[in-house]
């Protein structure tokens, strides 16, 4: 049986915990074994990508990283909660 998440794919969610804490953005991914997820604009890596015929200089694309689904919470549940008065401005 599938396991069931408080966030799904293109949800609007807050994060409010850890290192990103304050930042919001819109859920890409689930990735449901780890018990992670990936949000626009939130844990951005750096990612060497090896020269190839399409792009023939190679590069460091910038790509998000995931993060812990339990330090997310949806935008509108955190908006209507008192977390949102005492979070940092981010």
């Amino acid at each position: 049986m599938a396991q069931k998440f408080h966030i799904k794919r293109g949800d609007l969610v807050v994060v409010i915990a850890g290192s990103h804490k304050g930042k919001s953005g819109k859920v890409l991914e689930i990735l449901a074994p780890k018990l992670r997820a990936r949000v626009e604009g939130v844990a951005m890596i750096k990612k060497h990508v090896k020269k190839s015929e399409k792009n023939p200089q190679g590069a460091i694309s910038e790509l998000e990283g995931s993060v812990a689904i339990s330090n997310l919470m949806l935008q509108s549940v955190f908006d209507a909660s008192k977390r949102k008065k005492a979070a940092p401005a981010a």
